[in-house]
């Protein structure tokens, strides 16, 4: 399989790939290494390169299709949630993506069968499907209706409720608004998500007055010994 020793720096390499060329979130970049290294600080070993260490198996060169359906095993017999397990694999199959494109290795342990001219993995697991839990209308009200609307913060903490509500923002796309990507009169915003797409989320009426009433009473006092910046909450 291997074509050559791996140099020394290869995670380094699969690192800066996952950053550059995938352009992963930082929390997924950092999920991905410690699905393939292991977190040595916390809780019992789980990492993929901890299980082999454990079955005194070489990377890559003894990696077999058997040797991955043993760590599947062995993670489930850790009680490790389906969910994890499989975005584990995912990390590993990137992981031999990098090396075979790299020409690292020659082939992989981790092919993709072909089923009915379609792809299926030939280590994919079936996960368990949760309903979603949610809100009732009574505890979105008193949620939004907890902040203390006569103080700065409690005005500022009451437009970035309304905003998640109205918006279903992710917590990094409100922390990065800044003050330009809010349009009052269309009521839309300017979001930067995930792989810096950038989309146009309405609002309505309730959020943009919550967000008026902080710009006008709120922002400006928590502003004060700070340094200027167009982030739209501070």
């Amino acid at each position: 399989m291997v074509t050559a020793p791996l140099p020394e720096n290869y995670l380094d390499g699969f690192l800066s790939h996952l950053q550059t060329e995938l352009n992963l979130s930082p929390r997924t970049v950092r999920n991905y290494i410690n699905d393939i290294q292991g977190n040595f600080e916390h809780g019992a070993p789980k990492g993929f390169f901890q299980y082999l260490e454990i079955r005194h198996i070489k990377f890559p060169a003894e990696v077999d299709k058997y040797a991955i359906r043993g760590y599947m095993a062995w993670l489930l017999e850790q009680g490790v949630a389906k969910n994890s397990v499989a975005r584990k694999l995912s990390a590993i199959r990137s992981l031999y993506r990098y090396l075979l494109r790299e020409e690292m290795i020659s082939e992989s342990p981790m092919p993709v069968a072909r089923k009915h001219g379609g792809r299926l993995s030939a280590f994919s697991l079936k996960l368990d499907r949760r309903l979603p839990s949610f809100l009732t209308i009574d505890e979105v009200e008193r949620l939004l209706n907890a902040p203390d609307s006569v103080t700065p913060i409690g005005l500022r903490d009451r437009a970035i409720m309304e905003l998640l509500y109205a918006a279903g923002l992710r917590i990094s796309e409100l922390t990065s608004l800044q003050l330009d990507q809010v349009d009052f009169y269309s009521r839309e915003l300017r979001v930067l998500g995930k792989g810096s797409k950038e989309r146009l989320v309405l609002i309505g009426h309730p959020a943009t007055a919550a967000i008026k009433l902080y710009l006008k009473n709120g922002r400006s006092e928590l502003m004060k010994d700070k340094e200027p910046n167009q982030a739209l909450f501070v």
